[in-house]
């Protein structure tokens, strides 16, 4: 496996920008809009101007490279079982006072040992390490968008997918050609409140609702949810009401929605760990509002992460924390009434070069 080293930071030039009357350029890449002066970085620090252009620091400079199971994204219906190569960057485009991955998403380039390698080495990574699918992950991948199309781009011409997970802060303009080529997506939906998203995240609500919207009307896109419950600020019956009754309305009752135990980090240590009573009780709620496949994370569960048929509840794959203890799909239909279930199962458990 490739390991990062410090060396000297390379710039990309970036997509999705208008240089203003000012001299100063608009980034056109997430709904902050970010103004950037000369010298000058946008919130999520990898992008910059330099000499009137913007440029990436973000382009081909992960901070390392990990195979993992496919449930850790999560993502619990698309190809359950194989592996995926996960990468990302330094930086985020979002505030979060809760960050559980701070570590990198709060680092700034010059500071963070980096890899410097190309789409192509990417993708031959991923066949290398027998992985049939790689995951835009771990800070969001939205801020280095151009590497993302282009190593996505590049997998398919190998018959690898493309996972990203994000929290879906993105603008119209850009989102079509960084999903071009995505295969799944993992959404964090981080609350149902803007209230939330504007004092704990320094974000909006309405942009990642339309993501998700976009998403499902108007791509092929496979999606599920992630929503991290933190005890006091996003985890009332109300919220979580509200939350699974807008995904049944605009998103559909098939997407899985996976409730996570939140553990203090970051700015808010002084907030205790997701009791487990509020994962299964929140998954009560988004069962009984109508969703049908709700799963709880970070905590050990078999019951509250298996995928039961939602017609006969039959078990069809059961897990043990990100270990699939039993899988009883047959293609994709449940093998004691045959319904067919929602997601992409043909290739479960069996890892394949491109």
């Amino acid at each position: 496996m490739i390991r990062p080293q410090k060396g000297k930071i390379i710039s990309h030039p970036a997509r999705w920008w208008s240089l203003e009357e000012d001299g100063k350029i608009r980034c056109e890449l997430c709904p902050r809009l970010c103004r950037i002066g000369e010298g000058q970085a946008g919130f999520c620090t990898i992008r910059q101007n330099h000499g009137g252009k913007l440029v990436s620091l973000g382009y081909g400079r992960p901070t390392g490279f990990g195979v993992d199971p496919i449930e850790k994204k999560p993502l619990f219906h698309f190809y359950p079982g194989t592996q995926i190569l996960s990468f990302g960057t330094v930086g985020c485009n979002l505030g979060c006072q809760f960050c559980q991955n701070w570590d990198m998403s709060k680092a700034k380039t010059e500071n963070h040992r980096a890899i410097e390698v190309t789409p192509e080495k990417v993708v031959g990574l991923a066949l290398q390490e027998l992985c049939p699918g790689i995951a835009y992950t771990y800070n969001d991948p939205v801020i280095f968008g151009e590497f993302v199309v282009d190593v996505s781009k590049c997998a398919h011409e190998k018959n690898i997918k493309n996972v990203m997970v994000t929290a879906g802060y993105i603008e119209p303009k850009a989102r079509e050609e960084v999903f071009h080529y995505i295969d799944a997506a993992n959404v964090d939906l981080k609350s149902f409140s803007e209230e939330f998203y504007f004092k704990l995240t320094l974000s909006h609500l309405k942009p990642v609702l339309d993501t998700l919207e976009w998403l499902h009307r108007e791509t092929e896109v496979w999606i599920e949810i992630t929503t991290l419950l933190i005890p006091g600020r996003n985890d009332s019956d109300d919220e979580i009401r509200r939350e699974a009754e807008w995904i049944l309305k605009h998103v559909g009752d098939a997407v899985p929605l996976h409730l996570t135990a939140f553990h203090p980090a970051y700015r808010m240590t002084d907030i205790p760990r997701t009791p487990a009573d509020t994962l299964l009780r929140a998954r009560a709620l988004a069962r009984k509002a109508g969703l049908k496949f709700v799963y709880v994370g970070n905590i050990l569960d078999t019951e509250g992460s298996t995928t039961y048929c939602p017609s006969c509840q039959e078990v069809l794959i059961e897990r043990n924390w990100h270990t699939i203890s039993e899988f009883r799909l047959i293609e994709d239909r449940c093998p004691a009434c045959g319904l067919k279930v929602p997601g992409r199962f043909d290739a479960a458990g069996i890892p394949r070069k491109g």
